[in-house]
């Protein structure tokens, strides 16, 4: 059955949404596919659904050809298993929590490691029941901070979750392996170019971790790639080389000077080559420490200064430190906290008061590449001094590494050392071998060929699917509207009726009507724009707006026989005989003659 625009719940608009930050949000709403409800909830209109449903197609598809099982859990889910694992407390405000009438705990569910991992135990206890894989394809709920972009970051989102089940790690290696092929055809499919990077797990644990970043200049994950070797990483993954120890036998005894004016790094270094220059080079922002104080609020809600140092020359990028110190969040260091701590001067903090062992017990972090004997100037821990010749491993230790700084085009690859490019990109895709964490807390055991039980090991892999709308959206639109790739489209073509009304040209709604049913009976999806009294030049912006793949503009040139069919993705436009337009569209649609 034809979706006739002069039915369809359909209404598209001239203007782009207030709150639009992106091109598939913008064009989504225009274009009558998504309307919002609240921040980050959609309703998906009658459009949006079917290519919804398309991008669901696909992704069943693929995992049913690897041999996984669908299932469905619920997204109301119980407390004790998520307190089990202890993640209950460690997602924090991140996911929506409600009680019963008789006040017992529930949550909607983020993500159901521990769903599948029950199901699994509830039914099978053998060696023989595995290797197993189960996926379902559902709606999750996650109390997003900042909800944007449409459907790209949102509070309720359909994704698919699968799972992986096996006895041992090589069996995980090649259940990963199948997802990851998986993966490849799932998103060559859906239409957009991509790329596989390295990935943090996340607060869902595990080791080796891959995601599938759809390149996007607007996206929110930024990555480097290594044009030399090939490595790819997002960046809260890239784990700077260290460098090798130095000797510090010639470096003189820190000491402390006045540095009076220097409330910035650059301030710092040109006091520094004014009135203490080096022998050797002259002093640059890298030469310095940089300590930046700041509070980490635990799932339980306590509150920890941490401090990180790092070279004068890098900022601290917040997601990187964020995926570092999970589940705990990052909260600015306050006006409050220095009064709390009279150890920590502003401005002027220095090694020699941070750490563990310090006055302020501040735990204190270091960025890798203050590596041992090298040489710093940083703040003295007075107002208006920094230390020089300050030497790590020397004069100061830490109570540990981390990978907080920002991480630039040029940087050194992890892999070879060439310099790494930068990018940036949507998340579509993650997978992850979760190992044993999720049936050790919940006691996921078999007994294995010798009759002696085994912790069975999982992985774990998930494509966003409502996030796939957007981002293919993202990536096959222009400044005329979406321009969908044919498989996930709506429909086949459109078939635009371009007559005022059926008594002013009525032969124009009949060979539209009769080319509609004939394209139906050859199984070609049609929308039908059948709409009267809506000019033509609303029509063909409606047609480019929406973004069949295919459009069939019947009007004026009927009376020579002639009607026009239009590519919408090149924009190639070409007259075929009227008699011929059925042959065209369906060979166009199948990609060869019908």
């Amino acid at each position: 059955m034809a979706l006739r625009m002069s039915t369809l719940f359909l209404r598209t608009l001239r203007e782009d949404p207030a709150d639009a930050e992106v091109p598939s949000h913008r064009l989504l709403v225009r274009a009558g596919y998504i309307r919002r409800v609240s921040p980050g909830i959609y309703t998906w209109l009658p459009l949006g659904l079917r290519v919804l449903r398309r991008v669901e197609t696909i992704v069943r598809q693929e995992m049913d050809e690897i041999g996984a099982q669908e299932l469905l859990f619920p997204a109301l889910l119980p407390r004790e298993p998520y307190e089990a694992t202890g993640r209950w407390n460690e997602y924090g405000p991140n996911i929506f929590r409600l009680q019963d009438r008789k006040g017992d705990d529930y949550l909607l569910g983020p993500t159901h490691e521990e769903m599948f991992t029950l199901a699994v135990k509830d039914l099978y206890s053998s060696y023989k029941d595995l290797p197993l894989a189960l996926y379902q394809i559902q709606t999750k709920y996650r109390d997003e901070a900042r909800p944007r972009a449409g459907v790209l970051r949102g509070r309720e989102f359909v994704m698919k979750d699968s799972y992986s089940f096996d006895i041992d790690a090589a069996g995980l290696d090649r259940a990963y392996q199948l997802h990851r092929d998986a993966y490849i055809r799932i998103f060559d499919r859906l239409g957009f170019d991509y790329v596989i990077v390295q990935a943090m797990a996340g607060a869902m644990g595990g080791s080796k971790s891959e995601e599938f970043l759809a390149t996007a200049e607007n996206g929110e994950d930024t990555y480097v790639r290594c044009p030399h070797c090939g490595y790819a990483a997002n960046v809260e993954a890239v784990r700077v080389p260290v460098p090798d120890a130095v000797s510090y036998a010639d470096v003189p005894a820190a000491h402390a000077e006045a540095t009076p004016d220097t409330p910035t790094i650059e301030t710092l270094v040109a006091h520094l080559n004014a009135h203490f220059p080096r022998e050797d080079r002259p002093w640059a922002a890298g030469d310095t420490l940089k300590n930046v104080i700041v509070t980490l609020v635990h799932p339980d809600g306590t509150r920890e200064p941490l401090a990180i140092g790092v070279p004068g020359d890098r900022e601290i990028d917040e997601k990187r430190l964020g995926a570092q110190v999970e589940p705990a969040e990052v909260e600015a260091f306050d006006e409050k906290g220095f009064a709390a701590n009279a150890a920590l001067v502003k401005g002027y903090i220095g090694p020699g008061a941070l750490g563990s062992e310090s006055a302020s017990k501040v735990r204190y972090l270091l960025d890798p590449r203050v590596s041992e004997g090298t040489r710093w100037v940083t703040g003295a821990n007075e107002p208006g001094k920094h230390v020089i010749d300050l030497v790590a491993g020397r004069d100061f230790t830490a109570d540990g590494t981390i990978e907080a700084a920002d991480v630039r085009p040029g940087d050194a690859c992890p892999n070879c050392g060439h310099g790494l490019e930068s990018a940036r990109g949507i998340e579509m895709g993650h997978i992850f071998q979760l190992g044993t964490m999720y049936a050790e807390a919940l006691g996921l055991k078999v007994l294995d060929q010798n009759g002696k039980l085994q912790t069975v090991t999982m992985g774990s892999y998930g494509v966003g699917v409502s996030r796939a709308v957007a981002c293919v959206a993202e990536g096959n639109h222009d400044e005329l509207g979406l321009r969908w790739p044919r498989e996930i489209s709506p429909a086949d073509v459109h078939v635009v009726a371009t007559g005022k009304d059926t008594t002013r040209d009525p032969e124009v709604f009949a060979k539209a009507e009769e080319i509609t049913r004939v394209l139906e009976a050859q199984g070609i999806e049609v929308l039908y724009d059948d709409r009267q009294k809506v000019s033509p030049g609303v029509k063909f912006k409606d047609s480019e707006l929406i973004g069949i793949p295919t459009i069939v503009v019947i009007g004026k040139s009927l009376e020579n026989g002639i009607v026009e069919i239009k590519d919408r993705a090149t924009g190639e436009r070409r007259e075929v005989p009227v008699d011929d337009v059925v042959a065209e569209v369906v060979r166009e649609v199948r990609g060869s003659a019908s």
